[in-house]
């Protein structure tokens, strides 16, 4: 079953595209050549490339979560507050909180899409808008209070060695997550019911457990995510997870996942990554507007869904 997904989720044409925007972007800055501008583009990629890894789990289901935003703003108002608080207690437990809070979500995510048999787009829409109304609640509309503690700083924004940490935190978790894949029942499991749940639930898979399963993982991955980008900022702020929904999204598509579950490689997901952290740089730099950004994104995720569905057809 992994060798027929490996041969749907190529990373070598995201890979190509990666060398193209370097090569396009140093034609007019030359920095971009620089091993400083590279580094940089890593350590960004990786905060991306860890709400990926969580939004691939749930695509390869054939499912899709929606509560990315909110979960990942959530975990790090949680966590920025608590960072803060002055109470030695609160502040040891300001990361485990955060990361908490977004196994949380997953749960509930899984539970009603698990137990309940709801849509996931439906339900878990429905849950980051909860998610939104509660943090407008505590915060009354205002910038949360809070800052980021000193690990959350450091993973963030240090480098080891000359790597960026937050470059060697992803690395570590995608590791773990591809040992999931390759060398786990649950790994087998998550393809085999992205192929047919039907079928997977008459082999003798426990369906309910491996969704479950996967929504829990998905939003744990949304939470750390999160608390790189409140350590990167060093605070938490609204709608701060709001731009990174289409990228996650694109970034597994892009990678050769396919949206109706059953066939993706990681390694596809990570070139996925780096693509649109480079495609969205050579954005910035010649000043195109987010608006702009958000609309290609969202065209490449449609080219991707109909270049996939040819395959299929």
């Amino acid at each position: 079953m992994m060798g027929f997904a490996k041969r749907h989720a190529d990373p070598l044409i995201p890979l190509i595209g990666c060398v193209l925007l370097i090569g396009f972007g140093a034609l007019f800055f030359p920095k971009f050549l620089t091993a400083t501008y590279l580094l940089q583009q890593v350590q960004i990629a990786a905060f991306l490339g860890v709400i990926a890894t969580g939004a691939m789990v749930v695509i390869l289901l054939g499912q899709i979560d929606l509560s990315i935003p909110w979960t990942l703003g959530g975990a790090a108002i949680i966590s920025t507050a608590m960072a803060a608080s002055g109470h030695t207690a609160l502040e040891v437990l300001a990361i485990p909180a955060g990361l908490g809070f977004g196994l949380l979500v997953g749960v509930i995510n899984g539970v009603g899409v698990a137990v309940f048999r709801i849509p996931a787009m439906v339900w878990t829409l429905s849950v980051n808008a909860m998610l939104l109304g509660l943090a407008v609640i505590n915060t009354g509309g205002f910038n949360p209070k809070g800052e980021a503690s000193g690990l959350m700083i450091a993973v963030a924004t240090k480098t080891t060695l000359g790597i960026p940490n937050a470059a060697l935190l992803w690395l570590a978790y995608g590791a773990g997550v591809l040992w999931l894949f390759r060398r786990t029942t649950f790994g087998r499991a998550l393809f085999a019911i992205g192929n047919s749940e039907k079928a997977s639930f008459l082999s003798g898979v426990n369906t309910t457990r491996v969704i479950f399963a996967a929504f829990a993982l998905a939003g744990f991955s949304s939470a750390l995510g999160g608390l790189l980008l409140a350590g990167y900022a060093n605070q938490a702020y609204q709608s701060m997870g709001d731009p990174y929904l289409l990228p996650a999204i694109a970034a597994v598509v892009i990678g050769g996942t396919s949206i109706l579950g059953g066939r993706g490689s990681y390694a596809g997901t990570v070139a996925g990554t780096l693509f649109v952290t480079l495609l969205t740089s050579v954005l910035s730099v010649f000043q195109i507007d987010p608006a702009w950004r958000q609309i290609l994104f969202g065209a490449i995720i449609v080219a991707m869904l109909l270049t996939q569905r040819r395959r299929i057809m």
